[in-house]
């Protein structure tokens, strides 16, 4: 455990700090703006690669299973999987997708397509669908070990701390308008009325 948690650290650690503004700059000053074209792109390449230790941990270090859900309710978690898989998806579409990959900054000037608010779709009922999904989906999982465990629980505080994080840079890059969004809509747990 002790292991998947050391390795969850550093990788939360780099994952947020080459998300911030301010390594943002720093890679501008030190590549030049056209370089920055590339960033969005080489940044979630970079965190896939990076995860892929932890996940390479979770899996090689012994291991012990805590719970196994037995049939027919292992089919209700995984149609909840499904719904959040299904849900992921929604909210990734619901933002311009080729820029949340980094591919549309390849073609264009990296600063003209900074991004907009995006306030539809799922995103009218939670601020980050896409955690919420994800972290439904981690949660879901039929069978359970110790060290899924460990990856879900660090994954989650990472995840909350994480959109804390964000909401303050969002804040800063969309001013009055975030605010007002922020302050009819819920972070994580959708209200429908």
């Amino acid at each position: 455990m002790v292991w998947i948690i050391v390795a969850l650290i550093i990788w939360g650690f780099v994952h947020s700090w080459t998300a911030s503004l301010s390594f943002k700059a720093f890679f501008e000053k030190t590549f030049s703006s056209g370089a920055m074209r590339f960033y969005r792109l080489a940044y979630n390449i970079f965190a896939v690669i990076s995860f892929l230790p932890v996940l390479a941990l979770v899996k090689i270090l012994p291991d012990k299973t805590l719970y196994t859900v037995p049939a027919p309710w292992m089919y209700l978690f995984l149609l909840g999987q499904l719904v959040a898989a299904v849900g992921e998806v929604v909210g990734v579409l619901s933002t311009d997708v080729w820029s949340f990959a980094g591919l549309r900054q390849l073609v264009s000037h990296p600063h003209l397509d900074d991004g907009k608010l995006v306030v539809s779709g799922l995103y009218k009922y939670i601020r980050h669908p896409l955690y919420t999904f994800g972290l439904l989906f981690i949660w879901l999982t039929p069978v359970m070990s110790v060290n899924t465990l460990t990856l879900y629980i660090g994954a989650t505080i990472y995840i909350v701390i994480g959109a804390y994080f964000e909401e303050r840079k969002l804040l800063r890059e969309f001013g009055e308008a975030y605010a007002a969004y922020k302050e009819k809509t819920p972070m994580l747990l959708p209200t429908f009325w």
